[in-house]
């Protein structure tokens, strides 16, 4: 039974992980192992950015909103009472959008929340 060797996969896995590495700035896109190293931590910081970045809209989309509703003669808590109370089921993204685009149709939503209120 012949020897099986490894040359073949140790050099597609080299191969795979100094593609991921293009563009790094000096041995970082040459050298195997700092190669390696600089993959694994972009990995771990691109795995982070796409959480954060679900808070970042999150925190951006309730901003927008309340500035809307300040506008509107209500604060952002009370906005989201009312709408609430008011069984009118939008999303905050969807909410900011109409805070930003279309100010009259967030005047009318405000209304409503307001007489859900009372």
């Amino acid at each position: 039974m012949a020897r099986i060797k490894g040359a073949i996969m140790t050099r597609k896995r080299r191969k795979k992980v100094l593609k991921l590495a293009k563009g790094y700035f000096g041995a970082k896109s040459k050298l195997f192992k700092t190669a390696k190293e600089a993959v694994m931590k972009s990995g771990n910081y691109a795995y982070i950015g796409r959480r954060l970045k679900k808070r970042d809209f999150r925190r951006l989309w309730i901003t927008r909103i309340s500035a809307a509703a300040k506008i509107n003669g209500m604060n952002y808590s009370t906005l989201m009472n009312g709408l609430k109370k008011a069984g009118i089921e939008l999303n905050r993204k969807m909410l900011a959008e109409l805070a930003v685009e279309d100010a009259a149709a967030f005047a009318a939503l405000a209304e409503k929340a307001k007489a859900a209120l009372k």
